[in-house]
C-alpha cells in the first residue's frame, strides 16, 4: 500500500489552480503559437487519460492508484506501450496546456514541480509495489518502456 492518500487527480487539480491564480506574480507571455498549442495539449492530455484507462478496463483491474493493493494484472498493452505512466502524462499535459494558455514562465516551474512530486510520491511508490506483485513480469516491463515518454 502507498503512503501517499492524495489522489493525483486531486493533485493535479492544485496545481492547476496553483497556475492559474499565481498569473500575476510572473510576466505576461501573450502569443498565439501558445494559445494553439494549449489546445493541442488540452485535448491530447484528456485523450491519453482516456486511453489509459481503457486499458485498464480491458484488463479488469484497477485505476485506483490508492488502492494498488487490488491490482489484478500488470497492463502493458495499448498507450502503456509507450509510456509506463500515461495517466500522470496526460495531466502534465493538462497542466502544460494551462501554462501555455494563462501562465507560461510559472506554469512551466509548477508542472515540473508537480512531476517531481508525482514521481517521487506516486510513481516510485507504485514501481516498487508493481516489482514486489508482479516481479520479473514488470522487470522487463521496467526495462523495455520508459517512464514518462
Amino acid at each position: 500500500m502507498l503512503n501517499n492518500k492524495i489522489p493525483p487527480p486531486i493533485v493535479t487539480l492544485l496545481f492547476g489552480l496553483i497556475i492559474y491564480f499565481s498569473k500575476n506574480i510572473f510576466p505576461e507571455i501573450n502569443n498565439m503559437i501558445f494559445y494553439a498549442l494549449s489546445l493541442f495539449f488540452i485535448v491530447a492530455g484528456p485523450l491519453i487519460l482516456i486511453s489509459a484507462a481503457r486499458s485498464f478496463r480491458a484488463q479488469q483491474t484497477t485505476i485506483n492508484p490508492i488502492d494498488i493493493h487490488k491490482t489484478s494484472s500488470l497492463v502493458v498493452t495499448g498507450i502503456f506501450k509507450y509510456s509506463r505512466n500515461p495517466m500522470y502524462l496526460g495531466m502534465v499535459l493538462i497542466l502544460f496546456a494551462l501554462s501555455l494558455r494563462f501562465n507560461l514562465i510559472g506554469g512551466i516551474i509548477f508542472t515540473y514541480m508537480f512531476i517531481i512530486y508525482i514521481t517521487k510520491f506516486q510513481i516510485i511508490p507504485e514501481e516498487k509495489a508493481m516489482e514486489k506483485i508482479f516481479r520479473e513480469e514488470f522487470l522487463e516491463y521496467k526495462n523495455s518502456t520508459r517512464r514518462w515518454v
